[in-house]
């Protein structure tokens, strides 16, 4: 058996082409353009290069970005008061705040004070909540890329079993609360797991997020399971690999990810869909 590819690139690209029709199907209803501001605190090269990543595709899709960079020593009431400022902007439809934040700006208060409804990242504890309630509003962008990956495989999610690795509240945590909402029975893993060889085996589905490099093996995967790899990670030699073995999961695996090229895209196309919900809200009651 060899694994069909979850291409992530091209199936972004489909998504942010419907995105595209959707939001000039707006501005021809007299409506304006989406409107998303994204916060970059310091000069972190990674985050930058993610907020580039972002940036481009609002262009791409008709989307009005903003973009508010701020210097990595600001305090976090300075911090708190241009979320207010985009909290009150009625041409602002998404806030997405690039974490991580310096070590003396609390994240969590942070990601508190975004208005719900406004919270494109999906990481507020108000839409968390409403989605450990089956009554979701907006979706953690990585979480929800997971599973939109899952449904192209055109394989029916409920009744399967799930081992999802890692419990991160960015990506871990939510891809459980997700599965869980599509029907799969999920194991969640993590650095206290015992025995993960042996939970990776048994799964139909295997998602990995852990940032460290080969951690499941390729000979762990199940003949037939899913694999998505959430992981991306710089070797010795410069290259960049998921958290899976991937030249032997291939073998095993129905369909993986590969990486780059799988989740990173649907993260993107996944915000740009949010922002675009989030300004066809009519009306929200917190």
């Amino acid at each position: 058996m060899t694994a069909k590819i979850l291409d992530g690139k091209s199936i972004a690209a489909k998504i942010r082409q419907k995105i595209k029709q959707q939001v000039q199907a707006r501005i021809d209803n007299g409506l304006r353009p989406p409107g998303l501001a994204v916060v970059l605190v310091g000069n972190d090269s990674a985050s930058q290069i993610y907020v580039r990543n972002k940036r481009n595709a609002c262009e791409e899709v008709g989307i009005i970005s903003s973009f508010i960079e701020l210097a990595a020593t600001i305090s976090q009431v300075e911090l708190l008061a241009q979320l207010d400022k985009l909290n009150a902007n009625p041409n602002v439809d998404g806030i997405l705040v690039q974490l991580p934040l310096p070590k003396h700006i609390e994240s969590n208060l942070i990601i508190e004070h975004i208005l719900p409804h406004k919270d494109v990242d999906g990481f507020h504890p108000y839409n968390v909540g409403r989605l450990t309630l089956h009554i979701p509003l907006l979706h953690s962008c990585t979480s929800k890329g997971v599973v939109t990956l899952l449904k192209h495989t055109g394989i029916s999610l409920a009744g399967l079993d799930a081992v999802v690795i890692g419990q991160s509240s960015i990506v871990g945590r939510p891809v459980t609360l997700e599965l869980l909402e599509a029907n799969c029975t999920v194991t969640g893993c993590h650095i206290y797991t015992r025995n993960l060889a042996e939970k990776v085996r048994n799964a139909d589905i295997v998602v990995a997020a852990v940032g460290k490099a080969n951690l499941v093996r390729g000979d762990w995967i199940k003949p037939g399971a899913i694999v998505i790899d959430v992981g991306i990670n710089r070797i010795a030699d410069g290259s960049l690999v998921g958290d899976v073995e991937f030249a032997e999961a291939i073998k095993n695996a129905s369909w993986i990810t590969p990486v780059p090229g799988g989740v990173g895209p649907m993260t993107v196309a996944s915000l740009m869909e949010n922002t675009l919900e989030a300004a066809n809200m009519e009306s929200c009651k917190f």
